[in-house]
């Protein structure tokens, strides 16, 4: 009796005690439960103390832990709730049974049974008598709005009709508290706290008013950066939308780590530090500058594919600029000559806090040639928000042209083979919204994390006609079209240990249409796409492709690895004449990347394997070196 009157106290307490804003007050409550000042336990008494250990005839003690039997035993309507519980019925010593009691009394008070106790306990050599006391399910009368604006409650998640007639799980309350004041801390109260007023305790029904003390206003003073990076304050306040004079918001201190770490140029040292002093807070980011420019050129050997003997070269350039002046604007540029008859060539622009918002505008440009046969050229324009929790999302609008760059011969046979040639000149005018997530520790060498980012576009695909080429061999030919397309990109990383790491990989993308020409269609293989294979190698408007690929880390910019592509596309011909099946190509191989004077040097060999391209095996008579030197100043 004078337990369940202490606890009934202790529960009093609870209901009349505020909560601050650093954390409520709170007692442990077992996995996954947090009660506010929890009625105290009445504690089992313990087990008999041990006699001494008898040693054996081998010398060695004999062990005293052995398996008894719990009982719990309680009042009829108890018993029914003890064993939707599921304790244990047998233990394997005497610490491990008064944890499971403890467990289940914590558990019947974490679902409103306040004044659950543990009675009695009696202890024998091979079993384990538990009373417990249940008592009655304490109960919300009601839980009026005190002095809370509307606006905070209703952000809050609270209903009145949540809060009637209904059980008084403490871990509800809990989270009220911690919702309001995670909105009060977003107003410019950070020293806000939370209780219960007029507290009304009618037998087993609690009422009372949601009471909010909000304490000094508080508003944000300035950033100050700590470190080596020369990125500009003013950059940071519009990037992290933390100006002076606004009111403290601890949800954009606790999201600023998360936006920096998607910066390349910069490497967060420790989290950010906030200091109050007379009514404003003063935002500390301790940041150091990291080498993001980039300048790569890679050259690739590969074999012939015309025929003929020996090798040929093929190269990539790539110069990147970021954070231009501090102001966090980019700029690249990439050049890529993929075997001996393409050319691609990529150029992009970031502008962030467009007209000081949060907004970033970017251009792109690509343009890929082949020589005597199309030119297409694809400009684009998108606006981007990005957020800490919930990603970057992004709208597009794009442009796509395509042109013919056939000779006046090539012209003439068309016509007389009274047909159209696989390519064709076109034009697409498409919009779409892309989406990327990512918790990566480390966005250059990545042990951990995740990355995630899919994009979904829907144009008009006109077909024009050639000036130079019979008009009636476009009879028939839809020349106007809806056209969609469809990408994604999966990646998580998990770490084995210090220096040790698996990376598995899933990205695809699918293009539909009426009809496709090969101008039209993707092209898969090399280095950055399926491994194993030549550049470009595949036609497909459609593909996946998974990798795995191991890594060990020689330093923190160095590992070896060893890889495993595998893709599932739909191939064409290069001619289109033989229509399109279902290949599985695989890419095996290994590689490894270290850094130098002169930068980070990567060298990858891999060989492939695909039915399409009737290679029925692995033959290192096929197989493919890359090597390149990648520089960041």
């Amino acid at each position: 009796m004078y337990v369940r009157l202490l606890a009934l106290w202790g529960c009093w307490l609870a209901l009349s005690g505020g909560a601050g804003p650093a954390q409520a007050q709170t007692s442990e409550a077992g996995p996954g439960v947090v009660v506010p000042t929890a009625p105290t336990l009445a504690s089992p008494p313990l087990p008999p103390a041990p006699t001494p250990p008898v040693a054996t005839a081998a010398g060695a003690p004999r062990r005293l832990g052995h398996p008894r039997v719990l009982r719990i035993e309680a009042e009829a309507a108890g018993q029914t709730l003890v064993r939707k519980l599921h304790p244990r019925a047998t233990v394997p010593d005497s610490l491990t049974a008064l944890r499971t009691v403890r467990e289940l009394v914590l558990a019947l008070q974490a679902d409103a049974y306040l004044l659950a106790s543990a009675d009695y306990v009696h202890w024998s050599r091979d079993t384990v008598r538990v009373r417990l006391y249940v008592g009655e399910q304490f109960r919300w009368a009601y839980l009026h709005n005190g002095n809370l604006g509307d606006g905070i409650l209703t952000r809050a998640g609270y209903r009145e009709k949540f809060f009637r007639r209904t059980p008084w799980r403490p871990a509800d309350w809990v989270a009220l508290q911690e919702r309001v004041l995670t909105e009060a801390e977003s107003q410019g109260y950070p020293f806000a706290t939370i209780g219960l007023d007029s507290v009304r305790l009618d037998g087993h029904a609690i009422a009372g008013r949601v009471v909010l003390k909000r304490g000094r206003v508080v508003t944000f003073d300035s950033l100050q950066i700590i470190g080596s990076s020369r990125t500009k304050k003013r950059f940071l306040t519009k990037y992290l939308q933390i100006f002076p004079g606004a009111p403290y918001s601890q949800q954009r201190v606790l999201a600023a780590s998360a936006l920096l770490r998607q910066l390349p140029y910069v490497r967060l040292r420790a989290e950010p530090e906030v200091r109050f002093a007379r009514g404003r807070a003063r935002v500390y980011l301790l940041l150091d500058e990291r080498p993001s420019n980039q300048f790569d050129a890679i050259v690739g050997v590969l074999p012939k594919t015309d025929g003929t003997t020996g090798v040929q070269f093929t190269g990539d350039v790539t110069i990147a600029l970021r954070n231009l002046r501090g102001g966090g604007k980019q700029v690249g540029l990439q050049w890529r000559k993929v075997d001996a008859a393409s050319q691609v060539l990529d150029a992009n622009y970031l502008h962030p806090n467009f007209f000081g918002t949060p907004l970033e505008v970017a251009g792109t440009f690509n343009l890929y040639k082949q020589t005597g046969d199309f030119l297409t050229i694809k400009p684009r324009v998108q606006v981007t928000y990005p957020t800490a929790r919930a990603g970057r999302l992004t709208f597009f609008a794009e442009q796509r042209s395509s042109r013919l760059l056939l000779d006046s011969l090539a012209y003439v046979a068309v016509n007389n083979q009274n047909v159209l040639p696989t390519y064709v000149d076109s034009e697409t005018s498409s919009y779409g919204l892309a989406y990327a997530r990512t918790n990566l520790d480390d966005l250059y060498f990545p042990h951990r994390g995740l990355f995630l980012s899919a994009q979904g576009g829907v144009g008009t695909k006109t077909v024009r006609r050639n000036a130079s080429i019979n008009e009636t061999l476009y009879n028939g030919l839809a020349l106007r079209s809806t056209q969609y397309s469809f990408g994604g990109r999966a990646e998580r990383y998990w770490a084995l240990g210090r220096q040790s790491v698996v990376l598995a990989r899933l990205r695809g993308e699918g293009l539909f249409n009426q009809q496709f020409f090969l101008n039209d269609l993707f092209r898969l293989g090399g280095l950055n796409s399926l491994r194993g294979f030549v550049e470009n190698q595949f036609y497909t408007n459609a593909y996946g492709v998974g990798t795995l690929e191991f890594r060990q880390f020689t330093g923190p910019e160095g590992y070896v690895f060893i890889f495993a592509d595998q893709a599932v596309l739909r191939a064409y011909q290069s001619d289109l004449t033989g229509g399109s099946s279902i290949d599985q190509p695989t890419g095996l191989g290994a590689g490894l990347s270290f850094r130098t004077a002169a930068g980070l040097f990567q060298f990858v060999y891999s060989v492939g394997r695909s039915e399409f391209l009737n290679q029925g095996g692995f033959s290192l008579g096929n197989s493919k070196i890359h090597f390149g030197l990648t520089s960041r100043f």
